[in-house]
């Protein structure tokens, strides 16, 4: 059983940077891939970013690439994701998530998932 807890979320301008934290229990931290997604009023949880079990794979949603960093610390069982140049439309409640693989997490069938952290962007 892993259990998720977000961080880091807040009110920013446009163009701020933010960076959201998910610390995960248990000892098992490394044998899991883990993720973000995030959901905006009235829409779908969508995919923002994952990363392989030791950080060697990576892969974003094209909304965010080259804005948003997706990293892990499987010392301090956390997964963080910095966000730059953001804008209103990131504007959303951020969750984390694991799951087996890159792919597993990335279609959203991770095992496990965090409460949400919300994050607000005004212009």
């Amino acid at each position: 059983q892993v259990q998720l807890v977000e961080s880091g979320g807040g009110l920013v301008q446009a163009g701020g940077s933010l960076r959201l934290s998910c610390a995960a229990s248990g000892r098992t931290f490394s044998s899991y891939a883990l993720g973000w997604f995030r959901q905006a009023p009235g829409k779908e949880r969508d995919f923002v970013a994952a990363i392989s079990r030791f950080g060697g794979n990576t892969a974003y949603a094209d909304s965010v690439k080259g804005r948003f960093t997706i990293s892990r610390d499987n010392l301090k069982n956390t997964v963080y994701l910095q966000m730059n140049s953001l804008s209103p439309e990131d504007t959303a409640v951020y969750y984390c998530t694991a799951g087996d693989t890159v792919a597993v997490v990335r279609s959203g069938n991770g095992n496990y998932w965090g409460q949400g952290t919300q994050v607000t962007v005004t212009s």
